[in-house]
């Protein structure tokens, strides 16, 4: 694969089969004492970190695929392709990327004289395309990808009528329903199963994966849960909290493990990486340890596509302002089967709790504006309602206090055409999550250390994620920008750029002209 980017460095060696850059990795250690005053070490650490150039022929495997979501982000690969265009009332349109992080949006490179010099991000480092993506999946429903596409009412018909001869051919794998764990509205569709006990079920799992895997040639599979939210999963001990447990709840046919639990476990088990795009507690301790046993990667948790995304940029203005967030009020209705599914209690809270805990770590940040255990209030309601079908509607009130007891309110209306946006973040979280396997860091100082990869749990993904999964004993990171910023120069240590801080020094002194 050619390199867009070469840098003319001696930190940076390039070999037929990587690159490897060195990096200085700087961090702080602050010590506080009880009169609340801070000592404050700075600490480096030399890195090498190795990316392998040569590309996987990658497949992706979606739970849910005759969904919108799924059915949507099939067409988008199918209309990018294929270079489809199409006439609509406004004019004619043409297939994009727009709302991918790695294909619709440029980084900073550096400067040119007194210009910046910006590039597509997937120029960064060598990267899947995504006209070389296989797509494969499940679902309970057995309808075919053109019918399905139709039902979702996503697209325009003018682009249906170029993909369907595409799609009408692609009919979803069986998959497994417990109606326990979904709402029980969604029964009509479920006439694609996997029969038998939960052990019969996973073993059919991992043999579509292997059949998948082994028809195509490829390299490399992702799964991706993009099915409908299941309720929340009750911890028990002894039965999902480590690995063997969980394993073994497996095999005794154990009610309390989800579909999407059995999906992961699966994944695992066959060295896939898992992507739980669905606001459920999918990664029970047991299926972190599973992962984490055996070598995988895990990311998660529901996809951060409209207003939770708004409220992560909107919030961490505030408190980032000094403006202090008293209460939030969320509100939202759409008529997808999504949304039909969610209208059941016992899912909307599994979606509830993802949408609200967006707001802590910036409530955490500032000591100034709260006392601890102090945050806004902050409701989320989500109703169903048929007619809107995907142009989800999003409102949300911020109300805020500010100087000498004065109150600050902002009301936002939000229109989401849901799986348009969801479908670039699959795009985007299948690509990174490619990426990072072939990443790899060693201490420089250690002549005898081997290279080691990034942890099992991807809190590289947080950005494109709702409820963001980190590692134990990491800090979860909802503040958008922040989330971006890792991203980003992630890839800029991988080249041995230093990371950028937007302080642009260069042209805030005298010393350039000097």
């Amino acid at each position: 694969m050619a390199l867009k980017i070469h840098i003319d460095s001696p930190k940076v060696k390039y070999t037929e089969d990587y690159i490897e850059a060195e990096y200085e990795y700087q961090t702080t250690n602050v010590l506080e004492d009880d009169t609340d005053k801070f000592t404050v070490t700075p600490i480096s650490t030399k890195l090498l970190i190795r990316t392998q150039i040569k590309v996987p022929k990658l497949g992706v495997m979606l739970v849910g695929w005759g969904g919108n979501n799924g059915t949507t982000i099939t067409a988008a690969l199918i209309a990018n392709k294929h270079k489809l265009s199409w006439e609509t009332k406004n004019g004619l349109t043409k297939a994009n990327w727009y709302g991918s992080l790695v294909h619709a949006s440029t980084v900073r490179l550096g400067s040119k004289g007194n210009e910046d010099v910006y590039v597509p991000m997937s120029w960064m480092l060598p990267m899947v395309h995504p006209d070389d993506i296989e797509l494969d999946g499940w679902d309970i429903s057995s309808m075919n990808l053109g019918d399905a596409m139709t039902r979702a009412k996503v697209l325009d018909i003018n682009l249906q009528k170029q993909l369907k001869p595409h799609m009408i051919d692609m009919k979803p794998r069986k998959s497994i329903y417990y109606p326990d764990f979904i709402a029980a509205n969604q029964e009509n569709r479920a006439d694609n199963l996997i029969h038998g006990t939960k052990v019969e079920q996973l073993n059919w799992i991992r043999k579509d994966i292997m059949d998948f895997k082994s028809s195509k040639n490829l390299d490399q599979v992702i799964v991706l849960w993009t099915a409908n939210t299941e309720r929340f999963s009750a911890i028990i001990p002894g039965i999902n909290d480590t690995a063997d447990n969980l394993l073994k709840a497996i095999e005794d046919n154990h009610p309390e493990i989800s579909p999407s639990t059995m999906f992961a476990v699966a994944a695992a088990l066959e060295g896939c990486t898992y992507i739980n795009g669905s606001p459920q507690n999918t990664f029970v301790p047991g299926a972190i340890e599973l992962a984490e046993r055996q070598g995988t990667f895990i990311g998660g948790d529901d996809f951060k596509s409209g207003q939770t995304k708004l409220k992560s940029v909107l919030v961490d203005f505030l408190v980032s302002a000094g403006i202090k967030p008293v209460s939030i009020v969320s509100y939202n209705h759409l008529g997808n089967n999504d949304g039909y599914n969610l209208s059941a209690p016992q899912q909307f809270r599994s979606k509830e709790v993802s949408k609200s805990n967006v707001v802590d770590d910036m409530v955490q940040s500032n000591r100034i504006l709260y006392k601890p255990g102090e945050k806004p209030d902050h409701c989320v309601v989500i109703k169903y309602v048929p007619y809107v079908g995907d142009s989800k509607r999003a409102m949300d009130e911020y109300t805020s206090e500010i100087m000498l007891g004065g109150h600050n309110t902002i009301v936002i209306h939000n229109t989401c055409e849901d799986s348009l946006l969801a479908s670039p973040i699959i795009l985007d979280l299948v690509l990174l999550a490619e990426l990072c396997s072939r990443i790899t860091f060693k201490r420089a100082d250690k002549e005898d250390d081997n290279f080691h990869g990034f942890e099992s749990v991807l809190s590289i993904l947080s950005y494109l994620c709702k409820a963001p999964l980190v590692p134990r004993g990491t800090p979860v990171v909802n503040a958008l920008f922040k989330q971006r910023a890792a991203i980003e120069n992630i890839m800029r240590a991988c080249l041995s750029l230093p990371p950028e801080n937007n302080m642009l020094l260069e042209y805030k002194t005298n010393l350039r002209k000097s």
